[in-house]
């Protein structure tokens, strides 16, 4: 299955990473899969859109992010909102009539799996403490990359890990985001987990001995 961008953008842009991706949830076939970071929605289309193949309607999907650009994340490495493409420009603004990066435009690029999926509006390092992670058994974290909130995320999903879930982390090897590395190995180091790391330092993926 190929990495689709559906006209969106996508912090899976350089060539062959989605598609990577895609085969790395593939081994696994989870059926409780949670997002953080979900921006446009791009990857969590391609992962609904895998799941469903996998096992039809029985998945869920839950994806969690701010869904605005407002005071806490602005200082936040991230893809940029503002497309270059005049007829991205002209797509959303006159034909979609929707700003992608919010929680509606998500929902309805994900339509076709609406019994499937939960969207949440708000930030991590609150939501993830009220989310039953006992029965997630595949995370993908690309949220927050400072070190403080890639700390949080890590120790809320120390249950999925636990219960021999995956943890898949982007951005590992990030030169202007060194905080999600470190969080990284001291988290994997604190648990004893065993951490791979994949794609040349993009990914990290992370799992119970």
């Amino acid at each position: 299955m190929l990495y689709k961008k559906y006209f969106r953008k996508t912090s899976l842009k350089q060539k062959g990473d989605g598609d990577f991706f895609l085969e790395e949830i593939k081994k696994k076939k989870p059926k409780f899969f949670l997002e953080v970071g979900v921006f446009h929605g791009v990857t969590a289309r391609n992962v609904c859109e895998l799941l469903f193949r996998i096992h039809k309607d029985d998945f869920k999907y839950i994806g969690l992010d701010l869904f605005e650009e407002n005071e806490e994340n602005r200082f936040e490495v991230m893809p940029k909102t503002f497309f270059s493409n005049p007829l991205k420009q002209i797509y959303f603004k006159y034909i979609k009539r929707q700003d992608p990066y919010t929680m509606e435009a998500v929902q309805d690029l994900l339509s076709n799996f609406k019994a499937n999926v939960h969207l949440i509006k708000g930030n991590s390092n609150k939501i993830l403490q009220k989310i039953d992670m006992s029965k997630i058994d595949y995370v993908f974290l690309d949220g927050g990359h400072d070190f403080d909130t890639v700390k949080n995320d890590l120790n809320h999903c120390s249950e999925v890990i636990n219960n021999y879930g995956t943890v898949l982390c982007d951005d590992y090897n990030l030169s202007y985001a060194p905080g999600v590395k470190k969080a990284i190995d001291k988290f994997v180091e604190s648990h004893n987990y065993r951490c791979e790391i994949l794609r040349n330092g993009r990914f990290a993926k992370i799992e119970k001995k």
